[in-house]
């Protein structure tokens, strides 16, 4: 019996434990925050009948949020989208198809404007030293910073000419409305949210390879064979590596070691 009782203890622990590292929203109803009900509507599940309550709250409240806000608040549109989806669906959570369509979408905007231009979106300056990433560790006080080694081959990446640039916003372009699952190559989009300027090594069967210069705080896209990779990078000093399948356009986001 005791041993039974103790057994059931044990899971009830467990139970409450794993409950615990959920959200907690016991108090969901008396909420007026609007990030907090719209996370709600995005977890619960579809017959949670506090829905019918909390969706026509945060409706509202957003609605008076876009009525009551400056002007070039920038939140505005975030809220306008919410809305809209929040009128066509039962909450605000979107697929992983829909939020790369999403992303295709600003790349093609972003490719187009700079072939219209001619001018990269892309912004650098060329330094041996510029970009490092000051490390501030838990065990001490000092800050450590750790020199951009890549510099030289980054600068060189990145100076293409005009007509290279032109020829490689078209085939970013092409690649980007190709929806031939049959087509040979397409296209990775490599998101650098370090405070690092990096080069992203893509290595295949036998001698594929290709190198993308990504700035610090910004994006590069690439069009390269399908295929198995290994993705490697330096990013502020911390090593990544990834083995990817590319059969379809991917993105990548890397951020500063921990």
């Amino acid at each position: 019996m005791k041993k039974l009782l103790f057994l059931l203890s044990t899971v009830l622990c467990i139970s409450l434990s794993a409950q615990g590292k959920g959200k907690d929203y016991s108090n969901i109803m008396k909420s007026k925050n609007i990030y907090e009900l719209n996370a709600f509507l995005r977890d619960a599940h579809p017959d949670e009948p506090r829905r019918s309550i909390i969706k026509p709250r945060v409706m509202q409240l957003m609605k008076e949020y876009i009525q009551n806000a400056a002007p070039g608040d920038p939140k505005v549109k975030s809220m306008q989208e919410n809305l809209a989806l929040l009128k066509r669906r039962s909450s605000t959570k979107i697929t992983f198809d829909e939020m790369n369509a999403k992303i295709r979408e600003k790349q093609i905007a972003k490719y187009r404007t700079e072939l219209a231009s001619g001018v990269s979106s892309i912004k650098y300056t060329p330094s041996t030293t510029q970009n490092v990433y000051v490390a501030n560790t838990a065990t001490t006080s000092t800050k450590a910073a750790i020199p951009n080694t890549e510099a030289d081959e980054f600068n060189m990446l990145m100076a293409s000419n005009p007509d290279e640039h032109k020829n490689k916003t078209v085939k970013i372009l092409n690649s980007l409305f190709d929806n031939d699952p049959n087509a040979k190559e397409c296209i990775v989009m490599i998101e650098n949210n370090s405070d690092c300027n990096i080069i992203v090594r893509m290595e295949g069967v036998g001698n594929t390879k290709y190198r993308l210069a990504v700035p610090a705080h910004g994006d590069n896209s690439i069009v390269i064979e399908k295929g198995n990779y290994l993705f490697t990078s330096l990013v502020c000093g911390a090593q990544y590596a990834s083995q990817k399948t590319v059969q379809k356009p991917i993105m990548v986001a890397l951020s500063n070691p921990k």
